[in-house]
Order: structure tokens, then sequence, then C-alpha cells
């Protein structure tokens, strides 16, 4: 198990920040579109980038990869992977609230005037999955039926990247209170696991493959 925080020096260049201050500004709810650039949740998408890329290079080599991210919100950690080293061609963001959709694309306009982008309005749940990376950063909002029933459809061959946390609040139903627990919740075949704590909850990772 590695036990550590992100490294936060993570650049934005102008032109992505110039869209992402634009679809904070033009969302419904700006205050809850704010909510995404929380310390806890920037610092969670950076640890999981920077341990998911030694994991891309051992098992796909050069080949840039397509990425599926299960409940994308609005799009943030699409963009900051856009702008990392992780060697990434296409992204699918997929969330349920169609509020996201609008404000997801505009974070990745660039990409998505390139072809590179596309955000959903689906149930994670009922989609079939077409990444070659699996993200499912929102495993604390579904049940475990639902989470068993969203992991039947991941192909064992996919890299699955998955996070919880131990923060008790109204909307998260499936929270875990250890690494441990996390663990057997997924029930996966492991490559990475970790754990780090932010200020007010403890965030846990496993990436690995169905068994």
């Amino acid at each position: 198990m590695l036990s550590s925080s992100p490294n936060l020096n993570f650049l934005v260049d102008l032109e992505h920040l110039h869209y992402w201050m634009m679809a904070i500004r033009d969302s419904h709810n700006p205050i809850r579109t704010l909510d995404a650039f929380w310390k806890g949740q920037i610092s969670s998408k950076l640890w999981l980038i920077q341990n998911l890329r030694p994991v891309v290079l051992e098992n796909f080599s050069s080949k840039k990869v397509n990425i599926d991210v299960h409940g994308g919100w609005v799009g943030v950690l699409s963009s900051m992977i856009f702008q990392s080293d992780l060697p990434v061609l296409n992204i699918r963001s997929i969330d349920i609230d169609p509020d996201c959709k609008d404000i997801a694309t505009k974070m990745n306009k660039i990409e998505e005037i390139q072809g590179r982008f596309k955000s959903i309005t689906a149930d994670m749940c009922s989609i079939d999955p077409e990444g070659d990376i699996i993200i499912n950063t929102s495993c604390e909002h579904i049940t475990q039926q639902q989470y068993d029933d969203w992991i039947k459809k991941i192909p064992d061959d996919k890299i699955l990247v998955l996070q919880s946390n131990n923060y008790d609040i109204s909307e998260h139903i499936r929270t875990a209170k250890s690494l441990c627990e996390f663990r057997s919740q997924c029930d996966i075949n492991v490559l990475w696991e970790g754990e780090f704590e932010t200020q007010l909850y403890t965030r846990y990772m496993l990436i690995g493959n169905r068994k």
C-alpha cells in the first residue's frame, strides 16, 4: 500500500484555463460547479493521474489510450488528463446528471473541437464501456448492487481505476472505512493501491482488472 500525497505541481495552460472559467461562469449553478475545484478534489485527480501513468506505460507501452470516465461530473478530470503527460487519444466523460454535459464539454472545448472529447448523459451502469481504461471516481455514489452490475459489463482486459473515500455525507451511499474495506467492496485484481489524507477525508484508490 502506498500512502502519500500527490505532487501538486500541475501547470494549467492559459487556453484551458480560459475554458474552465467560461464553463464555471456559464453553468446553471456556478457555486456547485466550483465544488469540483476544492483542493481535495483537485489533489485526488492529480494523485490518480500520477499513479496511473506508470501502469499505462507498462501495459500499453507507447500506445495512446482511450479513456472512459464514469461519473465524470463537470469534466475537470478529463481536462487535467489531457494536460498531463499521460499518452491519451480520446476521452468519454459519462455522467447521469444532464446538467453536466454542457459544462464538461466547455471545460474540454479544445479537445472537443479536435474530436477527442465527448460528454455523454447516461447511467454508468447501463452504458457499454469503450475505453482501454475505465475510471470510476464515484464509487461512493452507487450501491453495492449497482457497482456489481456495473463491473459485470467491464471486459477483463480493461484497466480499471476506482476511487472512494470515508467522507460520511448524505449523497455518499457506499463509503469505505479503510482501504481494505474498499478492496473488498470492489473485488478486482489489484495492480496498485493506495490512500492519502485530505483535509476532510481519506481517499482510497485501486488500479487493476476485473476478476
